[in-house]
């Protein structure tokens, strides 16, 4: 069980990802060699020595923070798809990320980031998204908002209180010649042209990051896979964002066939610019 003060595991996982992330991820960022890269699917899916370290050493530190949990890294998921199965089960769950933005950080684009999500009861109760270069994390708790946590809080005396600030979406104009986009949905292309301008980021990390502090204000994508999204649309949404599949239903980190998000700065916009494509339709998912 989750426990009630969640305060213990708020700080736990931040203090595990960052040691981790210190230890293999940054010490590789614009070192690697050739051979500790290679593909997975296609050439542009890569994964890279540290993506496996990585996966590898936070899965036992996460499983110690909350007794009975489980863990399904995307790394380890692509091996073996049956650990789907652990999302249908009664025991908590952490989904990991271990480098989202791999691209980016095999290319040398300081773009990337750790994700982190803590799934019970066919819901995501808490997420975390920690930037390595920078030591700053920004994380969610169900029901209790969005926070950032800056590094120099992780150096602290224990028993000292980090300073968590609270992360609030800012207003938007309303109209959405004014909004940056950052779409990753090929069916959208009626929306191309309606928005200021559209961002490509390389990592949903930081795509989510965009929208919680109000950089950009709409988000699109087809294709869902939890350990991309789960952490960060509770973020947007305890930050004050509206974000729901295409077909109006919320997003479910326990269902593998979901396709098709807009996440918006509110409900309103959501509904207008759902209007502007609602030719396009995807299944329910089941």
């Amino acid at each position: 069980m989750i426990p009630g003060d969640t305060r213990a595991l708020v700080h736990g996982v931040i203090t595990a990802v960052r040691d981790v992330a210190d230890a293999v991820i940054v010490p590789r960022f614009r070192q690697l060699a050739a051979y500790q890269i290679k593909s997975k699917t296609t050439p542009g899916d890569v994964v890279t020595v540290a993506d496996e370290e990585s996966e590898r050493l936070l899965g036992p530190r996460l499983k110690s923070l909350l007794e009975g949990s489980r863990v399904i890294g995307e790394e380890s998921a692509f091996a073996d798809p049956t650990l789907f199965d652990l999302l249908q089960g009664t025991d908590p769950v952490w989904i990991v990320d271990p480098i989202d933005g791999t691209a980016n950080f095999v290319n040398g684009v300081a773009q990337f980031a750790v994700i982190v999500a803590l799934v019970h009861g066919g819901e995501t109760k808490m997420g975390w998204i920690y930037e390595p270069l920078e030591g700053r994390t920004l994380w969610a708790e169900k029901g209790k908002g969005a926070w950032r946590t800056g590094p120099m809080a992780l150096g602290a005396a224990p028993g000292h209180r980090p300073n968590h600030q609270q992360v609030r979406t800012p207003p938007a104009s309303g109209r959405l010649k004014d909004m940056v986009a950052s779409m990753h949905n090929k069916d959208l292309n009626a929306l191309r042209g309606k928005f200021a301008r559209n961002i490509r980021l390389g990592s949903a990390a930081h795509d989510y990051w965009s929208l919680a502090e109000g950089r950009s204000q709409v988000l699109a994508y087809r294709k869902l896979k939890p350990w991309d999204h789960a952490a960060g649309l509770l973020i947007h949404e305890e930050a004050g964002g509206y974000n729901r599949l295409l077909s109006g239903e919320r997003y479910d980190p326990t269902r593998r066939e979901q396709t098709g998000l807009l996440c918006t700065p509110t409900e309103a916009i959501w509904r207008e610019i759902k209007e502007m494509v609602k030719d396009v339709a995807y299944p329910r998912p089941s």
